[in-house]
């Protein structure tokens, strides 16, 4: 999967910003970027403390452009243009404050062209990274919500990969059946981006009415309206997770059903289960999972844990990147 990514990437050249500069990480995951060469990454700090700790952990970043909120030669245009975005909800003053914060000079440098994607979170939460995020970059037309993904990938005895899609598992606690239905559409996008044709199964403890309340109709009625909006789509559901992945099972269960049995884009009702589910598909199926993916921005902002590892960094920029 990373080697079909690189190759776009060599011939899509992107630039991403971090926006945690100083981090051994990220400058880990940088000096590995730079030295492959098919993405440009820009660190957010203060430049000598970001060489002074590139330094110190024995990283060559030499070439890397670093930029600082403090001495950015481009500020006064910047502050211009968020007084602008946040529509007279923030001061100049006000503005500029927050712009001396990496989270929302970095998402500055994407809307204003400087940088292609962001990657932030590894000492910022992720409601520091989102809310820049939507004050800023904003949804795309269309959408109201910011979603998310994993990608989960594990390899086959053939040597082949095995790619899945999951959300939302991260950022919508218990979304309606618009925003299910915006969710599914996103990760469609997202799978596709990833090598994957989506088959998406709308996850429930019901399949096809055997269980009745409030949370199935949900499930049910987000379903038909993903049907009705992206008609070209294989999706269905409502349906439990045996049907959804056991061929058998499925069509017994879900007959005549295009996804039941063969479904490799799962939509989780609210955010339990799905963090429940990637979180089993991880630790007890052996899938190595990327993300979480943020999806319904007009440009790639991703969100990295706090307990990452500079591989992990590395492969979110490309991930990141992918999406621009």
């Amino acid at each position: 999967m990373f080697d079909k990514l690189i190759e776009n990437l060599k011939t899509n050249p992107r630039k991403i910003v971090f926006t945690e500069g100083p981090d051994a990480r990220i400058l880990e995951a940088t000096a590995r970027l730079k030295k492959d060469g098919f993405l440009t990454p820009i660190l957010v700090g203060n430049v000598s403390e970001v060489e002074a700790a590139a330094k110190a952990g024995g990283f060559d970043i030499s070439g890397v452009e670093i930029l600082d909120p403090a001495t950015y030669e481009g500020m006064d245009a910047m502050v211009e243009k968020m007084v602008e975005l946040r529509s007279g909800k923030m001061s100049p003053e006000d503005c500029r404050k927050n712009l001396s914060k990496g989270n929302y000079f970095g998402t500055m440098l994407v809307k204003m062209g400087v940088a292609d994607a962001l990657l932030g979170g590894a000492t910022y939460s992720t409601a520091d990274t989102v809310r820049p995020a939507l004050q800023l970059i904003k949804t795309k037309p269309g959408n109201k919500n910011v979603s998310s993904c994993f990608i989960l990938v594990r390899e086959n005895a053939d040597g082949t990969d095995e790619r899945l899609c999951m959300g939302d598992c991260a950022i919508q606690i218990n979304p309606d059946e618009d925003a299910l239905v915006e969710t599914a559409l996103e990760c469609a996008a997202t799978a596709k981006t990833f090598g994957i044709d989506p088959k998406v199964a709308f996850l429930s403890y019901s399949t096809k009415g055997s269980g009745k309340g409030d949370d199935v109709d949900k499930v049910k009625n987000a379903c038909d309206k993903a049907k009705a909006a992206a008609p070209d789509l294989a999706i269905d559901g409502e349906m439990q997770f045996d049907a959804a992945v056991s061929p058998t099972v499925g069509q017994l269960k879900f007959p005549g059903s295009p996804v039941a049995g063969y479904a490799n884009t799962f939509i989780f009702p609210e955010i339990q289960s799905g963090n429940i589910g990637y979180k089993i598909a991880q630790r007890l199926g052996g899938f190595a999972a990327y993300g979480p993916i943020l999806q319904g921005l007009n440009a790639p902002i991703n969100d990295l844990s706090r307990g990452c590892d500079a591989d992990e960094v590395y492969k979110m920029a490309i991930i990141t990147a992918a999406l621009a």
